[in-house]
């Protein structure tokens, strides 16, 4: 299940990012044509245009449609996340499960997955959650990069800078804070409590920081505000702290039992 749903998820970002990237160093207005300028491009570029009139910079009118975005995606991410903690509860009783049905065989199997279910169900857990955030996220974030590029080749907008970063050109600096920021938000995430997930912790924040270098300081900003928003939605729901405060006395029990 895990690999189909990582080939849809690539499948559909590599069809997303060439319905439109052979355009993406052309001039865009409202006479663009085709479906991903129409309903995609266009519109994440008039939004950020009028919030740079209302705001006085780009930059600010960057922020404000990230703010906007992450806002209207938040009970999607916030099942996501609430699913995910879930999950790490039920952990102990998925090891019980698979030592109980270990065996290989096809029947043992179908009674493990036939367990598995039911329990996610009596636990309201949603092994799916995870994926519909993201797939929404990559048509935007992907129409972001293309946004943010043609209005870098579109003569009558000029994106100026925010703070001391030239929008339009990459950050180094601006790079290492989206990876930073994108390292401390999987730390205090359910990324911590699964094995699986932590090489996440490392390559997520290595690829943004790769990205951030060579991609135009827009785009690079959209990751910081939205990994900000992201670290306060963890910070709410999932508690890290609270988390550490349990597992604490775990480890001095079993260092009790060692010695």
């Amino acid at each position: 299940m895990n690999k189909k749903l990582v080939l849809l998820i690539s499948l559909i970002a590599v069809t997303l990012l060439l319905s439109g990237c052979t355009e993406f160093d052309q001039p865009i207005s409202d006479q663009s044509e085709g479906f991903w300028n129409e309903f995609i491009v266009w519109p994440l570029v008039s939004t950020i245009k009028f919030f740079k009139g209302l705001l006085g910079t780009y930059g600010f009118g960057i922020i404000a449609v990230t703010i906007i975005i992450r806002l209207v995606m938040l009970p999607l991410m916030i099942k996501q996340t609430k699913s995910s903690k879930r999950m790490q509860e039920v952990q102990p009783e998925l090891v019980k499960l698979k030592e109980q049905y270990k065996s290989k065989d096809a029947v043992t199997q179908q009674k493990y997955q036939k367990e598995m279910m039911a329990l996610f169900q009596e636990k309201g857990v949603n092994p799916m959650a995870g994926c519909l955030p993201v797939l929404i996220q990559m048509p935007v974030l992907i129409g972001f990069y293309h946004a943010i590029s043609r209005m870098n080749n579109t003569p009558e907008i000029d994106l100026g800078s925010f703070l001391i970063f030239p929008l339009a050109e990459p950050s180094i600096i601006l790079a290492v804070v989206a990876g930073l920021m994108q390292f401390t938000v999987l730390r205090t995430g359910p990324a911590m409590d699964n094995p699986q997930m932590r090489i996440m912790m490392y390559f997520m924040p290595v690829m943004i920081i790769g990205f951030g270098i060579v991609l135009p300081s827009a785009l690079t900003l959209y990751w910081v505000i939205g990994n900000i928003i992201s670290l306060i939605q963890n910070l709410v729901i999932y508690r890290p702290w609270e988390k550490k405060d349990v597992q604490q006395p775990v480890k001095m029990k079993a260092g009790g039992a060692k010695k």
